[in-house]
């Protein structure tokens, strides 16, 4: 292991995820050491990582490395591995552009939840500093079929099943507050429905397309904002609001509040969504070698 192991921090709506660098995959990052390393008082701090490697280097990528040179190694904030990571996709295409390796414009992201196309818009204002927003092709939705129930306390509400790369149950309530602290994975029934686990949607309505949710990640608690969980949200509050692309041939576009700001998600007809929102790199630094490799023994 290098000597030297730099790091970067960034976010996405306040979905933030420690940034580690490593092109040919020769770091070790076994689940401890991720968990450290987003642990908020004794580490960085992150809702996850994003490992940044060459699709050629990392044997879950090789196959997508000749339609993209770059892999999302997600973690999660427990270590755990992650399918996707939509926020994640943005502040990692935003990584990518501040080191030199890609420029404004497109380009394609592997991941394990499949190749992303992003869109890197120009600076926000001309001649001014800001960023501009990152669009991200996030795939179709898939729409499992069967009832869902989750919980909070002796709260119950059904929930829509949609599959982003990652499995998200979406429950529209009265009040975000129902939710609850949010802080252990709210029940959910049949347990068949979600066998690795489920992302929980809690969803309000705030006008005309326009709503705000909570959620619970898996492996990460409840977090400032779920790019997956927004367009899982924009899917399954367009079906109930009677509206499906695919029918209709036109796009549907909700906006969608998260604790941590807001973005923009539309579904076009041929089932492709896009969400585009802010992506921010907010430091660098380096990792102490010596603390990591005690983490992976």
């Amino acid at each position: 292991m290098s000597t030297r192991i730099a790091f970067l921090k960034g976010h996405g709506t306040e979905n933030d995820f420690v940034i580690v660098p490593d092109p040919e995959n020769v770091i070790d990052l076994p689940q401890a050491a991720v968990a450290a390393l987003c642990d908020r008082r004794a580490g960085i701090g992150g809702d996850g990582l994003l490992h940044v490697v060459r699709s050629a280097a990392h044997p879950e990528a090789r196959h997508m490395a000749a339609e993209a040179e770059w892999f999302m190694d997600y973690r999660n904030g427990d270590g755990s591995i992650a399918e996707m990571c939509g926020n994640g996709v943005r502040v990692f295409a935003r990584y990518l552009q501040r080191a030199g390796h890609v420029a404004e414009g497109d380009l394609a992201v592997a991941t394990r939840g499949g190749v992303k196309t992003v869109h890197i818009a120009k600076t926000a204002s001309q001649g001014g500093s800001a960023a501009g927003d990152v669009t991200v092709g996030m795939g179709k939705a898939l729409l499992p079929e069967g009832d869902v129930t989750v919980s909070v306390g002796e709260r119950s509400w059904p929930a829509r099943n949609v599959n982003m790369g990652n499995p998200h149950a979406v429950a529209f309530v009265d009040d975000l507050a129902h939710a609850g602290d949010l802080y252990a994975p709210p029940p959910f029934s049949p347990a068949s429905a979600y066998p690795d686990g489920v992302n929980v949607e809690f969803v309000v309505d705030r006008g005309p397309r326009h709503v705000a949710l909570r959620v619970h990640e898996r492996g990460a608690g409840e977090t400032r904002s779920c790019g997956t969980g927004a367009c899982a949200v924009a899917v399954a509050a367009a079906r109930r609001d009677g509206a499906d692309p695919a029918v209709t041939g036109a796009p549907t576009t909700y906006t969608v509040d998260v604790p941590g700001g807001t973005l923009v998600i539309t579904e076009r007809p041929d089932g492709e969504i896009e969400m585009t929102g802010p992506a921010v790199i907010v430091a660098e630094g380096e990792i102490d070698v010596e603390w990591l490799e005690t983490l992976g023994r």
